[in-house]
C-alpha cells in the first residue's frame, strides 16, 4: 500500500504505525514518548499528532499510534498541526519547566507563552510512563505509576528504595526529558536512592554492569558470566576460531 506523507510517496503494511512509516522513510515528526527499544507507541506526549486526508475527510490524529489501513495523504506540519503542537508543548513545558528537552523543543516549535497555566515547580517529569514500561517490558518492573490526577507520579513502591531493582538504568535512558537521576563513578551507580556495585571486565577493566543487573541477565538465561566485556568476549572468540581453523583474525 501506498500514502503520501508531505508529498514523498511511502510504502507500508496495512496496520503499520504512521510514525513508523514516517522515520523509515526520512520523515522527521517530533514525539518523546516513544523509543527504538519498544516498537508500539504509548500515545502519552501527543507531541507526533500529524494531518490526514482519508477520502476527502481531515482529522488530526497521534501518528504513534495511528494504524494506516488506507491510502491517506499526510501533513506532518500544516498550519493546524503548528498551533496544535505549539500549544501541547506550553502545556509539557508547564508540567516539566525544568527539563531543557522540554525547552529546546518549545524554542523549535515557537510554543506560545501563557501565563495563565499553573507551573509544576522543581519538574522534568511529563509523566509519559515510558521508563515504567521500558522497566515493566524489559527488566523487572522495579518502578510504575503511583498517585492520581495532580500528585499522579513515577515511583518504586511506597518511595522507598525498591527491593527488586537491578540498577539497570533502562528507565534513565530512555526518559526523554532527563527526568531520572542517576549517579555513576567507576565503582557504583546509584538510581531510585539504591547503591550499586559495578562489575568491572577482569581483562580490560571496562564496565559491564551491576552485579544484580549480571545475576538477572544469567538468570534468564540471557548470557553466561565469564567475567568479561562484550569486546573481550569477542576477541576471544576470534583467537579461539583462528587457533582452530586458520582464520586471520586481523
Amino acid at each position: 500500500m501506498i500514502i503520501r506523507i508531505d508529498g514523498k510517496e511511502c510504502t507500508c503494511e496495512k496496520g503499520e504505525y504512521l510514525l513508523n512509516i514516517a522515520r523509515r522513510n526520512g520523515i522527521t515528526i517530533p514525539t518523546l514518548c516513544q523509543h527504538g527499544s519498544i516498537p508500539d507507541g504509548m500515545g502519552a506526549c501527543r507531541l507526533c499528532i500529524v494531518e490526514i486526508t482519508d477520502r476527502g475527510r481531515k482529522s488530526v490524529v497521534v501518528s504513534c499510534v495511528y494504524p494506516v489501513n488506507s491510502e491517506i495523504e499526510v501533513e506532518t506540519n500544516s498550519d493546524r498541526i503548528k498551533r496544535e503542537r505549539g500549544m501541547i508543548l506550553t502545556l509539557l513545558a508547564k508540567r516539566a519547566p525544568d527539563s531543557p528537552e522540554i525547552a529546546r523543543l518549545c524554542k523549535y516549535y515557537k510554543a506560545p507563552q501563557i501565563d495563565r497555566f499553573i507551573t509544576v515547580d522543581n519538574e522534568k517529569c511529563v509523566m509519559c510512563g515510558l521508563c515504567a514500561k521500558v522497566c515493566g517490558e524489559m527488566s523487572v518492573g522495579a518502578i510504575s505509576t503511583v498517585n492520581r490526577g495532580i500528585t499522579k507520579a513515577i515511583s518504586t513502591p511506597y518511595g522507598d528504595p525498591s527491593s527488586v531493582c537491578i540498577g539497570c538504568g533502562a528507565c534513565a535512558n530512555v526518559c526523554p526529558t532527563g527526568a531520572i537521576d542517576i549517579e555513576e563513578d567507576y565503582n557504583t551507580r546509584t538510581i531510585w536512592g539504591k547503591t550499586f556495585e559495578i562489575v568491572h571486565c577482569t581483562r580490560c577493566g571496562a564496565p559491564i554492569g551491576t552485579r544484580e543487573q549480571i545475576e538477572e541477565s544469567v538468570r534468564r538465561g540471557e548470557t553466561e558470566f565469564d567475567g568479561l566485556c562484550d569486546n573481550c568476549r569477542k576477541e576471544r572468540m576470534a583467537r579461539v576460531m583462528a587457533e582452530t581453523f586458520g582464520f586471520d583474525t586481523l
